[in-house]
């Protein structure tokens, strides 16, 4: 196995390419209240949070941050971490789960 062999094959152990789940496309008016709260995904679930059209603010409770997410600048939710969202405006995402480190370049 060669250098470039040893490479992909760490990034494809390291990294999800493929979610195992998704969300249905959520829009201002549909995204669950449930989601707009504190909440949490499971412990080993990571999350990619999916901008299709326009922005939404993204905050981590603990440690405590806060970002604009857009289709340039998805959100990454680590495991068992509380945060929440907010549309700014007409907007559509979707969250993509993952049961290992997602590679959010390529998400």
């Amino acid at each position: 196995m060669d250098l470039v062999d040893r490479a992909d094959h760490f990034r494809a152990a390291t990294f999800a390419t493929k979610p195992y789940k998704s969300t249905p496309v959520f829009d201002e008016v549909t995204l669950p209240a449930g989601l707009r709260k504190e909440h949490r995904t499971k412990a080993g679930v990571w999350g990619v949070i999916q901008v299709l059209e326009r922005r939404l603010r993204y905050r981590v409770i603990e440690p405590r941050s806060e970002s604009i997410l857009d289709p340039e600048h998805p959100g990454l939710i680590h495991p068992d971490q509380p945060h929440s969202v907010e549309p700014l405006g007409p907007m559509r995402m979707r969250v993509d789960f993952y049961a290992s480190p997602p590679d959010v370049l390529q998400a």
